[in-house]
């Protein structure tokens, strides 16, 4: 491993092994050293270690059994080899196509013709073309699907609307490739500052980590990257599961499910997670390991009489549902009704954020994230992130967690008897 390399060090180590496997001096089966070894070998972090190994389970290279370490992957050594020619072959169109300027020369983007500031012409009736100079932020969310990213959209214009910068959107349609070619693109268009809401991903966007080694401004939305220091707004998702958990138990519920459709494990999920077990702890309540419902995807349009959920609901494993996002509180609803089961005389569901645009039950009770007031703070520290470059101040990382809400609406009662 090479560590003046301008690849990043997780990706070293990827090859590092490729190169054991594709020489047979790891076989088939063989257990590789643990991440503890990795970190010591390589006098890099966990999270560096983490990301190489799920390039190689993404790649087949390796598979990992929890509790006994990563194995080498049955016929690994071949797909090692032609992967190894197919990147040789290729290595010529790789050449990175922006360059990351450094910190310092970020504040000479104004008279420096190489680095051209964006500007934005404005026609008016009466005098034609008026020329402002706008600095450009990039603002890069998964998808636009409800209305907690239109609130998010909103707080964030809100702040940047009598500023001296304008907002460039860009979606990445939760795709890690698309997010990495936005922040590339946006790079390319002189942005001078980043507000990215990270897909959903088992390991870091390498992109998003170049920008914080290079100490470009960026402020992270809804979550952030563990074990690594950054800008960062998001609700406090601990505190929002014990909400909705307190409020069901109150209620009388005792057999309370939380599902999440998240294909990928991330930091929200988490969270979300532990706060629902934290809030059965404090109960002195055994924590059900069945009514904590993963692995699954919604999709959109007619109930699917064969998806988990619909079982799941129709035995009435659960007198309560708390779903992790909107669109899955409104699939939930929709199974129960197709079920004949009455809300919330039958079962109760609480969503993390409003489902506003579902009108068949009503008002949704709901974890109210404050979504706009998020897209204010993160709007805001941006700005002072730049001004704190203007004066070429030490670097300090602001992160805010926001209390979330309990909003109670007509989707939860009592226990049934």
């Amino acid at each position: 491993m090479v560590r003046g390399s301008r690849e990043p060090l997780y990706l070293q180590i990827h090859e590092y092994f490729k190169e054991l496997i594709s020489t047979n001096q790891l076989a088939a089966h063989e257990k590789i050293p643990t991440e503890k070894e990795i970190m010591q070998q390589f006098n890099v972090s966990r999270i560096t270690v983490t990301n190489a190994l799920a390039e190689l389970v993404k790649e087949g290279l390796i598979y990992r059994i929890p509790g006994k370490g990563s194995f080498v992957q049955d016929g690994a050594q071949q797909l090692a080899v032609s992967k190894q020619d197919a990147s040789e072959e290729s290595t010529q169109l790789e050449e990175p196509q922006f360059e990351l300027l450094p910190a310092e020369n970020l504040q000479h983007r104004n008279n420096n013709t190489n680095y051209e500031t964006p500007i934005l012409e404005e026609k008016t009736e009466n005098s034609g073309v008026t020329v402002t100079n706008r600095k450009v932020i990039g603002l890069i969310l998964p998808v636009i699907e409800d209305f907690f990213a239109i609130r998010l959209i909103n707080g964030i214009y809100e702040v940047f609307n009598e500023s001296e910068y304008m907002v460039t959107l860009m979606l990445s349609q939760n795709s890690k490739q698309q997010e990495r070619e936005a922040i590339r693109e946006l790079l390319r268009m002189q942005a001078v500052g980043l507000l990215i809401f990270p897909v959903d991903a088992e390991i870091y966007n390498e992109d998003i980590l170049e920008l914080k080694v290079k100490n470009f401004p960026f402020v992270l939305i809804d979550r952030y990257l563990p074990g690594v220091e950054t800008n960062y707004v998001c609700s406090d998702n601990v505190e929002g599961a014990k909400l909705a958990v307190s409020h069901l138990w109150d209620l009388g519920h005792r057999n309370i499910a939380i599902c999440s459709d998240s294909a990928l494990p991330t930091i929200t999920v988490d969270h979300r997670i532990k706060g629902y077990m934290d809030a059965l702890k404090e109960r002195e309540t055994m924590i059900n390991p069945n009514l904590i419902v993963t692995d699954f995807k919604v999709g959109a349009g007619h109930v699917d009489e064969n998806h988990i959920l619909y079982d799941f609901i129709k035995n009435r494993h659960a007198s309560a549902y708390i779903a992790l996002n909107a669109k899955l509180g409104v699939y939930i609803a929709r199974i129960a009704k197709e079920l004949s089961l009455r809300i919330p005389e039958d079962i109760s569901i609480i969503t993390f954020d409003d489902p506003s645009f579902d009108t068949d039950f009503g008002v949704y009770t709901h974890i109210s994230q404050s979504e706009q007031d998020i897209g204010r703070e993160a709007a805001k520290i941006l700005i002072q992130v730049l001004e704190d470059q203007k004066q070429d101040r030490i670097i300090h990382y602001r992160k805010k967690n926001l209390s979330p809400k309990l909003i109670v609406k007509s989707t939860t009662g009592p226990v049934p008897q």
